[in-house]
């Protein structure tokens, strides 16, 4: 009698075990087998200076190769350029840069078409291909023209950030509103921006809050009747820095229906990265001030100088779990609805460690799972939140 309940108390035990090994390397089927959606990358800046994406490029952090082995299914490009375009220069650079990215679809129709739509994604995504969306990220590109707006809605935006880091006649900045306060003229949406903002509700254009101030924050909310996006910030409380959202702004986010997705930058992550940084940054200050000089816009002066010291900067990259507390803080401060990603790959100089580019996308699902997040919640993590406020936006 005892060997028998031996032996079925080690069948049990073996059967237990098998299951349990099953669970812990099913995170790959689960991540291929969800809509994955990110939020924000901004590879087309490496497109207008000659990189071919549809092949596995040598540098940069994502590629058309790259993607698919990430499982990434709804891509938003985003279409960017800095203050320096102005008037005159920043709407035709937008419009090269979404001729840029029909060229590759025309040259790819087997691995990419572009989306206007949720249902239009899906079905792209159905046929094996990534569904890109385009997201433009500024205000200024604009140009404070209602007109040009309208014209970018029709080729294909699908959401415009508000300001980027630097303000608009219409809109201020989280880096105006945070550094440069007393030197605003205004704070927040002017008259014409809460125009802007009705005109997009209109477009069936998402609003997206990242880059803004808090006061433009509060002010889009009161005006918009559609579900915003934030694209590509994170959580303030865990790293204090003015491009992430502060506890009452993700509560006021997630009132709205909205989805905010959670960037992948170390010092939008890490609340000691950028002192670490800065202090390699200052043991090469020759370097450091050359690029300063060439490029005045704090961030951006910081990524070139990055990028030039990458092999230091490595050394102090956080861990992928500190992504993944985020997302956590989020779904435990208003729940699993309201929360996605936004990459910022090819827009920012460095990543997590074991993230190093989209390839390692699969990873964060592995970690999820760990978590024990539900497959459900998972799945609406890695795509489905940012699919709804895509479709309450554009059908």
């Amino acid at each position: 009698m005892m060997k028998i309940f031996i032996s079925a108390f080690f069948v049990i035990a073996i059967a237990g075990f098998a299951q349990t090994k099953t669970k812990q390397t099913d995170w790959r089927t689960l991540h291929f087998n969800s809509l994955v959606a990110d939020g924000h990358n901004d590879v087309l800046t490496r497109v207008m200076h000659g990189a071919d994406i549809s092949v596995r490029t040598p540098d940069g952090q994502s590629d058309l190769v790259r993607m698919k082995e990430g499982g990434v299914d709804v891509q938003v490009f985003s279409v960017w350029m800095g203050p320096e375009y102005g008037e005159g220069r920043a709407f035709k650079y937008a419009n090269q840069m979404i001729d840029s990215l029909e060229s590759l679809c025309r040259r790819n129709p087997d691995k990419i078409a572009i989306a206007k739509t949720a249902t239009e994604a899906r079905e792209i995504v159905q046929q094996k291909k990534i569904a890109a969306v385009i997201g433009v990220e500024g205000g200024h590109i604009i140009e404070s023209n209602l007109d040009y707006l309208e014209a970018l809605a029709k080729r294909g935006m699908r959401y415009l950030t508000l300001t980027w880091n630097n303000s608009t006649p219409w809109s201020t900045s989280g880096e105006d509103e945070t550094l440069h306060a007393s030197s605003l003229k205004h704070k927040g949406l002017t008259d014409f921006g809460r125009e802007v903002v009705r005109k997009m509700n209109q477009l069936g254009v998402m609003v997206d809050l990242s880059h803004v101030g808090e006061q433009t924050f509060y002010d889009a909310l009161a005006v918009t009747t559609k579900p915003v996006i934030v694209s590509h910030s994170s959580v303030y409380a865990l790293a204090p820095h003015y491009r992430n959202l502060k506890d009452d702004q993700i509560r006021a986010l997630a009132k709205n229906g909205g989805v905010m997705c959670i960037n992948f930058y170390p010092e939008f992550l890490d609340s000691t990265y950028a002192r670490k940084a800065e202090e390699i940054r200052a043991e090469n200050r020759m370097l450091s001030d050359s690029v300063r000089n060439v490029y005045h816009d704090r961030d951006h002066a910081n990524d070139i100088i990055d990028s030039l010291l990458a092999k230091q900067l490595d050394a102090i990259r956080p861990p992928l779990s500190l992504l993944i507390d985020h997302i956590d803080y989020v779904v435990k401060l208003v729940g699993v609805d309201y929360v996605g990603l936004g990459s910022d790959f090819d827009g920012i100089s460095a990543l997590p460690r074991g993230l190093d580019d989209v390839s390692d996308m699969p990873k964060i699902t592995r970690e999820l799972q760990k978590r024990g997040y539900s497959d459900e919640d998972i799945k609406k993590i890695l795509g489905e939140n940012f699919m709804r406020v895509f479709k309450a936006n554009t059908e």
